[in-house]
């Protein structure tokens, strides 16, 4: 009987939840939930300098933003500084492993000389074979791997294939440093082997990390993880992702409006493809998910595309849904304040009436609320260069009056009834529709493009937008 899959995403706590771990999480989480396995979680802290409280909560915050759930509690990998030791120890008592004491100067030396012969550097393995007892009184050793020096180690990837390492070339690797503390290579080792990791998947720029994983593994005669290197995350123009393409923290696609699920959609065909769907409900991933189907080449991140994946997302989530997602957004953004003191002053009320139509034309949540400033925008309203040029003019000061005249006694106020009674003005004066709801619109939100003028109207309810029409037209005729 197989043992249930296991799969785990381990980051290190140096910065934030970049977008290709996310990837990476992603692809885990989905492997796992596809195999009805489980998805461990592992913040690799040992590098004691770097690591940070603060960017331990970014990633769990982030996961969690992503709805990508552990199951189970975070393994911190520093607490287990003494399990490595052990296991290095058990290494050296069989054999498997030796002290060395080679000096920094002695090791300085052997990169220089490398350097200067077109090398690689590599350890030459001096103490590999010698006695102990020849080291200096009380000189420091550290605990390197006895690997094998000939032949190969084969790395059998789900992935990018067999890919083979000749041992020559992966010299005897430390486990345990001179002042006691162990290696990642070694930590990363024990840590999946107590954790049950059955699957690896992470980035190909491990693959030369499993090769030398691997031989650990071997030496300890524990069995060797299911391996699957994914190709890395390249910009539009096929170089390595950077921050100018995108090559920034989870918590920056929030703050810049994007939804979880949309992004959870963005990042899961980024390398990997089912056919020519192009959306995807989480259950759908889940079911459609496998390695199989994951290219060799590196993916490229496109803006663009994400920004038409979250648009759909948009216009499909429900508005009740949409306006806590708003929101939530609202306190990370740096105007949000502003957000705040205008949901106070009844910006809720109108951006729910209003939200069908700002759906329809956002791609992003931060566009959508740049979009319903006209909302909560003060009077007089301050108006665009086009919409001023529109209003310009007695003719059209007339115009907005009768409007008006018209619209102040309806004894219900919605997008149906102002729609009927501008109809009926247009037709009695011989006007396309377009022709009095576009002057509307420019007098209502300050611009020529909105959501449905009458629309608009409903939302800004009755004395909001008799009063801003109003405004326009009383101060301006002779």
């Amino acid at each position: 009987m197989t043992s249930p899959i296991v799969t785990r995403f381990a980051p290190s706590p140096t910065g934030f939840l970049h977008i290709g771990g996310a990837r990476t999480a992603l692809f885990n989480w989905l492997y796992a939930r596809h195999h009805g396995g489980r998805f461990l979680l592992r913040i690799e802290d040992t590098d004691r300098e770097r690591s940070t409280d603060a960017a331990i909560q970014a990633i769990l915050d982030g996961l969690q933003w992503l709805g990508l759930e552990s199951d189970g509690p975070p393994v911190m990998q520093f607490s287990r500084a003494a399990r490595h030791r052990e296991v290095a120890e058990m290494l050296l008592a069989g054999g498997r492993a030796y002290k060395c004491y080679a000096t920094p100067a002695e090791l300085e030396e052997m990169r220089a000389l490398a350097r200067a012969e077109g090398r690689a550097p590599r350890y030459d393995g001096r103490w590999r074979d010698r006695d102990p007892r020849e080291a200096p009184a009380g000189a420091p050793a550290a605990i390197r791997l006895k690997a094998p020096v000939t032949g190969t180690t084969v790395i059998h990837d789900q992935v990018q294939g067999d890919v083979s390492f000749a041992n020559k070339d992966l010299d005897d690797l430390v486990l345990l440093r001179s002042d006691g503390t162990p290696t990642y290579m070694l930590a990363v080792v024990v840590d999946d082997h107590d954790m049950g990791v059955t699957d690896i998947i992470r980035g190909d720029d491990h693959l030369t990390n499993a090769a030398r994983q691997a031989q650990i593994y071997a030496a300890l005669d524990w069995d060797l993880p299911r391996m699957a290197h994914i190709p890395l995350i390249h910009g539009p123009d096929g170089a390595k992702l950077s921050k100018r393409h995108g090559a920034l923290g989870v918590e920056a696609y929030r703050d810049m409006g994007f939804l979880p699920a949309a992004l959870r959609n963005y990042l899961v065909r980024l390398g990997w493809s089912a056919g020519d769907q192009e959306f995807f409900s989480t259950d759908e991933m889940i079911a459609a998910f496998s390695l199989e189907q994951i290219g060799r080449s590196a993916a490229r991140f496109d803006f663009v595309k994400l920004g038409h994946i979250n648009g759909h997302y948009m216009r499909a989530t429900p508005d009740s849904e949409l306006m806590v997602a708003v929101k939530a957004l609202i306190s990370h953004l740096p105007q949000g304040a502003l957000f705040t003191d205008a949901f106070a002053m009844g910006l809720g009320s109108r951006l729910e009436l209003a939200l069908p139509g700002l759906k329809e034309r956002a791609r992003t949540l931060v566009e959508l609320l740049d979009n319903a400033r006209f909302l909560y925008a003060p009077r007089p309203l301050a108006l665009d260069a086009k919409a001023a040029a529109l209003l310009a003019g007695p003719a059209m000061q007339e115009q907005l009056e009768r409007c008006y005249q018209l619209l102040s006694p309806l004894a219900t106020w919605s997008a149906s009834t102002t729609e009927a009674v501008m109809r009926d003005f247009a037709e009695a004066h011989g006007l396309k529709l377009g022709a009095v709801a576009q002057p509307l619109r420019a007098a209502l939100t300050g611009s020529t493009v909105s959501p449905g003028v009458f629309d608009v109207m409903m939302a800004l309810g009755r004395d909001e937008s008799l009063a801003r029409l109003q405004d326009q037209f009383a101060t301006k005729l002779p």
